[in-house]
């Protein structure tokens, strides 16, 4: 079965990029517990590309705004579909929303499940290697340079 993730892509305001920081970390122990196998956000550096529409201007991001890419890795969808009933009905999770003042607004994400296409990656290459980057499975779909 191929690996399955939940994606996403939002605007943090700089000044709380340390809160949202403490609430994710809290919030992906959270997650894994309830069957993900990875959790990963990023903060983006290099958004503009030519020619492009930028996650900047897709999550209308005001120049006090970072832009925060993440993804969650599942077994399948099937387990991403019982991690996220789980994480939903976890009270830990309701407690960091509102305990926080990260600036999250989940109205300015956006969201998605994807299921695998194309899965090429030098497994573990390099300083901390790609251990949270999704792969295809045992499906054969999966390629790993050396």
């Amino acid at each position: 079965m191929a690996n399955y993730i939940d994606g996403f892509v939002l605007p943090i305001p700089r000044n709380r990029l340390d809160e949202y920081k403490r609430i994710v970390e809290a919030a992906a122990e959270i997650w894994q517990e309830h069957g993900a196998l990875a959790y990963s956000e990023y903060v983006g550096d290099d958004l503009k590309l030519e020619g492009t529409r930028s996650f900047t201007d897709l999550v209308a991001a005001t120049d006090d705004e970072i832009v925060v890419f993440g993804w969650v890795v599942f077994d399948s969808r099937e387990a991403r579909d019982r991690a996220n009933e789980k994480v939903a009905a976890d009270p830990r999770m309701a407690d960091l929303i509102n305990s926080s003042n990260s600036g999250f607004d989940a109205k300015r994400m956006a969201y998605g499940g994807f299921r695998p296409l194309v899965c090429l990656s030098k497994a573990n290459a390099g300083k901390g290697g790609l251990g949270a980057f999704p792969s295809c499975g045992p499906t054969g779909q999966n390629r790993t340079r050396t």
